[in-house]
């Protein structure tokens, strides 16, 4: 499946969650499967306390987000020495 496809897992409702993205409409937040990859939880954890959630969600999760932070721009800010 390529990112194009995956993405369309990706939805947003301005009645859930206040319009966050989502995936394929159900109330589970991209972020909050980003929250759980970071807090060290594998993809199998993940998927075995979501039964409708696959795989390919995940791997979703991640194009979203890699999608997301390509087209940021980080300014490092120097210390004032005064």
């Amino acid at each position: 499946m390529d990112e194009n496809q995956l993405l369309k897992r990706i939805t947003a409702n301005p009645k859930i969650f206040g319009g966050k993205p989502i995936i394929r409409g159900r109330r589970l937040a991209v972020e909050h499967i980003l929250g759980m990859l970071a807090a060290g939880d594998t993809p199998d954890t993940i998927l075995s306390g979501y039964a409708w959630l696959e795989p390919e969600d995940i791997q979703a999760c991640l194009v979203y987000a890699h999608r997301m932070v390509g087209h940021e721009r980080i300014e490092l800010l120097l210390p004032c020495l005064t």
